[in-house]
């Protein structure tokens, strides 16, 4: 099975590529980041669909609420946790 990546998920993913270990950002700063302030539900989207999790970190994207919302890579949401923790970051 093959996966193509659309122009926006890949613009996505490179500035997920930025947040340095141990901070977060929303998924509102991330739209706000690649100028699309309005995107924030594509976005989500995009980071939901990150094929490269953990090495491309969308496990440091959250919900503007601090909610942990989801993670698409193995182990779901306590695996988030765990990498989170390791960076330093609790909850």
């Amino acid at each position: 099975m093959t996966f193509k990546a659309t122009k926006f998920q890949l613009k996505v993913w490179k500035y997920l590529k930025t947040i340095p270990k141990g901070q977060l950002r929303t998924y509102q700063d991330v739209a706000n980041a690649i100028k699309r302030p309005k995107a924030v539900r594509a976005v989500a989207n995009a980071v939901g669909k990150n094929p490269f999790a953990p090495k491309v970190p969308c496990h440091r994207v959250i919900r503007s609420d601090g909610g942990l919302g989801g993670y698409s890579g193995p182990g779901g949401i306590k695996t988030k946790k765990k990498l989170l923790k390791m960076e330093g970051i609790s909850f």
